[in-house]
């Protein structure tokens, strides 16, 4: 069964997505895989749609390739296709090298969900952007619960 992504896009469609841009390009799979940084089985695997590349590999690609890492993204299901503001958000994201993969990807889904509930009317944005009042903050815990300064 095909893996599918984000927008429905499948594993071995990005993978052929990929070689079609690299047979296009006049570029052998030996000569991708060197000027993209990645082993020669990687890149073999990954157009075969037997592996799924991290946003870094597709960007290293990408770069290699002479096409845009947006684009790549798309196809790959990790950016949103729709909207230039959400891309904008998903890209810088993306780009931040003081985040691993794992946390990327979770703020990315994080972000998506949020937009997808806003979206589906059930958020409360009157509440997210109101400052608390006295009787909405937390009480006083008393003497000896941190507040000795008080």
């Amino acid at each position: 069964m095909a893996k599918k992504s984000k927008v429905g896009m499948t594993v071995e469609s990005l993978g052929g997505y990929l070689r079609e841009q690299r047979v296009n390009a006049g570029v052998s799979l030996r000569q991708l895989a060197e000027q993209a940084g990645v082993s020669n089985p990687y890149l073999s695997q990954i157009e075969r749609g037997l592996r799924r590349p991290s946003a870094e590999v597709l960007q290293q690609l990408a770069k290699a390739l002479r096409i845009s890492a947006e684009q790549v993204y798309v196809q790959a299901g990790i950016l949103n296709p729709d909207e230039d503001q959400v891309r904008s958000v998903e890209l810088a994201v993306l780009a931040d090298p003081g985040l691993t993969e794992r946390q990327k990807q979770a703020l990315l889904e994080v972000y998506q969900a949020f937009r997808a509930t806003n979206a589906s009317g059930s958020n409360e944005s009157n509440d997210a952007h109101t400052t608390p009042t006295p009787d909405a903050l937390p009480a006083d815990p008393g003497p000896g619960a941190g507040n000795e300064g008080n």
